[in-house]
């Protein structure tokens, strides 16, 4: 038998216990019913924290919620534990969920940094609203989107909402390839020893020194 209240805990990552994870959410949710309050927060953790690759860090204190909050920007994996963590928050439980992508329109720079456009690990959100579990995928902001000529993902609470397999001009984007299921808390050990293993050059950059150059840089703007 299910015990939601595992679903519903902090954790080290999902620390929806520090006051600012737990303000953010408050505010962000607003009032009415569950639905309601976790479509809020998505719009909010996909529009409010920039998604960015090259914000990449591989240590488990940076991809705590807390953290993400403060730097108002990170890859899938952190957005995701913010948006559980802020459900969580909010009395909506919330799994992490995991899958392997390949992103046929990841930019030259970033398939050079990886050397795949297979993404390891791609992170989304389980969400219990209404007594389904339904996926959120909160990764790419808006104005991401608008630069690199790709459909918004909508969440209206009642179905999936998961990376559409064509950008707005029908071009292949994300193909999923393998699921590696839900967790209740991230499981930074396995998830780190992929990384280092798959992606070294991506890394090494995030454990330098150097300043990481910024996503949007990868792209001009187009028209939607």
């Amino acid at each position: 038998m299910e015990t939601i209240s595992a679903h519903l805990a902090p954790t080290p990552s999902l620390d929806f216990d520090h006051p600012a994870v737990a303000a953010f959410a408050r505010e962000a949710a607003g009032g009415g019913t569950e639905r309601d309050r976790a479509v809020r927060l998505y719009y909010a953790v996909r529009d409010g924290v920039r998604y960015d690759p090259y914000a990449f860090r591989l240590d488990a204190a940076s991809l705590a919620a807390s953290r993400t909050l403060q730097a108002r920007a990170g890859w899938c994996v952190p957005k995701a534990v913010l948006l559980a963590a802020c459900c969580r928050a909010q009395g909506v439980p919330a799994r992490l969920g995991f899958a392997d992508v390949r992103n046929h329109l990841a930019t030259e720079r970033l398939r050079e940094l990886m050397g795949t456009d297979l993404f390891l690990w791609h992170g989304y959100v389980s969400l219990l609203i209404d007594g389904r579990w339904v996926k959120a995928t909160p990764a790419f902001n808006i104005e991401l989107c608008r630069r690199f000529g790709v459909l918004p993902l909508e969440f209206d609470g009642t179905a999936d909402s998961l990376l559409q397999p064509f950008n707005a001009r029908r071009e292949r984007h994300m193909e999923y390839v393998r699921d590696r299921g839900l967790f209740d808390d991230l499981p930074f050990q396995a998830l780190a020893t992929d990384m280092r293993r798959a992606y070294p050059k991506l890394v090494a950059l995030a454990e330098s020194s150097a300043d990481a150059p910024r996503f949007e840089a990868d792209a001009v703007r187009r028209p939607e």
